[in-house]
């Protein structure tokens, strides 16, 4: 199953294109994630609608565009093309690891043309007639995205997707060009780990490692949002501070010989969709300044790693996450380990 993503700016023609493409690939399906942005308009409270910039800041419209397109591939078969602007990194790597979670490649396309011929496609969109004010709003919102679209570009975007530069070409004429990059195997799958969605509740060990400061690792995954520690699911008949000890490998380089000691067990509530389980930390010990400038990044699983004091841990993390730590902490200090319910100590 085969996913591909036709990426660029508003006014690139990601739509236009995307709809001559599936007459070029066989056995190809349009699926438009704007459908969903619209659908949850009328599904979603005005309140929570308002809370947000953009459909794309919705959580649960990253999911749903993962869940559909899964659910249409597992329905058809064949190839999906997806129309869509993506220019946060992070929107990307969770859409993008939540369908290889489900072994569905991505071949990620760029439509390209210069900014002068955006500006004009911009200028000549047409907008609904019975939109109020529509013309001026759709327009400026359009432009405002440019800045967005160029930082991209000037980031993560064009090392990431396959560019096809269609400033004067038709739609059709740039989905041929779309269409000889992927059949010719120019636009490889997406190098994003595969990590498989769990079908109940997991075991999931990580572990903490310090710099010369006492500030404690935290790591940055290409496929799920958000900050997190070193470590990962527990593979079965493995055992947990085993497996802290390999992810710490895996993900970072760090080899420790010593078995790491138990800082918290943490159960982690069930909350649709995730299952949820048992969560341990342990304490990995102090790296020194050379061990530190050691660290790796394994390129597909993370994105980014940094040192960081309790206090910067708590802008990073999610809430149930940081109390994790916070009580981790804690234990440290005391040198006795803490049974956590929901980041919540029990039994004190």
């Amino acid at each position: 199953m085969i996913v591909v993503w036709i990426n660029g700016a508003f006014g690139a023609g990601k739509t236009t294109t995307a709809r001559e493409l599936i007459d070029l690939i066989p056995n190809s399906t349009l699926f438009d994630p704007e459908l969903i942005g619209t659908g949850l308009a009328h599904l979603l409270p005005a309140k929570r609608l308002a809370e947000v910039g953009d459909f794309q800041d919705l959580p649960i419209w990253r999911r749903l565009v993962v869940d559909t397109a899964a659910a249409m591939l597992a329905e058809l078969g064949g190839v999906l093309v997806v129309p869509m602007t993506l220019l946060r990194q992070d929107y990307r790597d969770e859409i993008f690891g939540g369908l290889a979670s489900r072994r569905i490649a991505v071949r990620h396309v760029l439509l390209a043309p210069a900014e002068t011929i955006l500006r004009e496609r911009i200028a000549g969109r047409e907008v609904p007639p019975d939109l109020p004010d529509g013309e001026i709003r759709v327009r400026q919102w359009s432009y405002d995205q440019i800045e967005p679209y160029r930082a991209a570009l000037a980031g993560w975007l064009t090392a990431d997707a396959h560019p096809v530069d269609n400033g004067v070409l038709t739609p059709y004429e740039s989905a041929v060009r779309v269409a000889e990059a992927v059949n010719s195997g120019s636009v490889p799958a997406c190098d994003i780990v595969q990590t498989p969605e769990p079908t109940s509740e997991t075991v999931a060990a990580g572990v903490l490692l310090f710099d010369e400061l006492d500030r404690v690792l935290l790591v940055d995954p290409t496929y799920k949002a958000g900050w997190e520690f070193p470590g990962g699911v527990v593979e079965s008949g493995e055992a947990p501070a085993r497996a802290g000890i390999r992810e710490v490998a895996e993900e970072t380089g760090i080899r420790l010989t010593d078995v790491p000691r138990l800082l918290v067990v943490d159960w982690e509530p069930p909350a649709p969709p995730a299952y949820g389980g048992l969560r341990l930390l342990y304490d990995g010990g102090r790296l020194s300044g050379g061990e530190a400038r050691q660290l790796v990044l394994p390129g597909p699983e993370l994105r980014d790693w940094r040192f960081v004091s309790e206090e910067e841990a708590a802008t990073l993390l999610p809430p149930v996450r940081y109390e994790r730590l916070r009580w981790a902490l804690r234990a440290r200090e005391r040198g006795a380990a803490l049974y956590l319910e929901a980041g919540v100590p029990q039994g004190q």
